[in-house]
């Protein structure tokens, strides 16, 4: 069996990995989702915006993972999350995340208030309320 994990990028410059990606068969980059959600954690990275622009090609399979983020404690993360992903995606994908963004908005935790991780979920909101 192939060790998938060889597609990873291995640092925040390794920009050759993720043209390697782009161009790999989507049943592989599919396994590799939750791994490639992680460069995500720090928009930063110069690889971040482009692992970001990835996982939008596969939106269906990235939204229960990008979930998990949001349900998790990582409120940086989360952030991130909802500004690469979540924001970027067509309004009816944006709909699968409405409980999350919902709670988010409306209900923050301490950290998700004082990274402002509600302000980007009631702004998301506002976008599909007129749509």
């Amino acid at each position: 069996m192939e060790n998938l994990n060889l597609y990873l990028p291995k640092d925040k410059y390794d920009f050759d990995s993720v043209t390697v990606l782009n161009n790999l068969e989507n049943s592989k980059v599919i396994l590799l989702i939750t791994s490639l959600l992680e460069w995500l954690q720090d928009i930063n990275w110069p690889i971040s915006t482009e692992i970001a622009k990835l996982l939008l090609k596969y939106r269906e399979e990235t939204i229960p993972h990008v979930k998990e983020v949001l349900n998790a404690k990582d409120d940086i993360w989360k952030e991130w999350c909802l500004r690469y992903f979540v924001m970027e995606l067509p309004d009816d994908f944006i709909i699968e995340f409405k409980d999350e963004l919902i709670r988010i908005a409306y209900d923050p935790t301490k950290g998700e208030e004082l990274e402002e991780v509600n302000e980007t979920a009631q702004m998301i909101l506002e976008l599909i309320k007129d749509r």
